[in-house]
């Protein structure tokens, strides 16, 4: 890791898009300091925290005298501005295809199934069970979009044969699916997962590997 005393996440163990930022950081060698936020007692609503992120959103990544947000325009701050191997991919053409997979979990999964949704949808019914279920279809119905999305000759991850934002974003949505009881049955989605797994900079910023780690 690189030291860089003045890079700092604001995020939460379990948050996904908060995981994404903590892989990208590892792959790109730069060493972070944490500050938590407990998701489920609103503390990112707090006013100290909203003066950072109006929107009261994990995460938010200070560096270099900014204050970003929105884990992907974070992640490609940090592959613009960072040596290492690119997280975007090499040709117009390959980036189109990375972006696309990583904004159809971003923008079509993740933000139907994160907490603010499935509070709503149970206040709206009365049943936790109509929540749970929401939560397990949503992230069934968009991995087996990602699955069908790959390309059929890619090599160990999902477009070549390194890690790329399209990876970063698929590790934190299947735990996130797992979790809500989704049975992984696409064997490239797993094959994905276990290579990137093998990996320090996914095994090792995996919320159960966090400070603020909570069972």
């Amino acid at each position: 890791m690189t030291s860089n005393e003045n890079v700092r996440l604001h995020g939460f163990f379990r948050s996904s898009a908060s995981w994404r930022v903590r892989i990208a950081l590892a792959l790109k060698g730069l060493d972070y300091s944490q500050r938590s936020y407990r998701l489920r007692e609103g503390e990112q609503r707090q006013e100290a925290y909203l003066q950072l992120n109006p929107q009261g959103l994990v995460p938010a990544l200070e560096i270099d005298d900014l204050l970003l947000t929105q884990s992907l325009a974070i992640i490609e701050y940090l592959d613009e501005t960072r040596p290492g191997a690119s997280l975007l991919g090499d040709s117009p053409a390959e980036r189109a295809r990375i972006r696309a997979f990583s904004l159809a979990i971003a923008c079509e999964i993740h933000p139907l199934q994160n907490i603010g949704v499935l509070n709503r949808i149970r206040a709206l019914t009365g049943s936790a069970e109509a929540s749970a279920s929401w939560a397990l279809d949503t992230n069934r119905d968009g991995l087996a979009a990602c699955a069908a999305m790959l390309p059929r000759d890619r090599d160990r991850f999902c477009f070549g044969d390194r890690p790329t934002i399209a990876d970063i974003c698929l590790i934190p949505q299947m735990a996130n699916a797992r979790r809500f009881g989704v049975d992984i049955v696409w064997d490239n989605l797993a094959q994905i997962e276990t290579h990137c797994l093998s990996l320090p900079a996914f095994a090792d910023t995996a919320p159960d590997k966090q400070p603020d780690f909570q069972p």
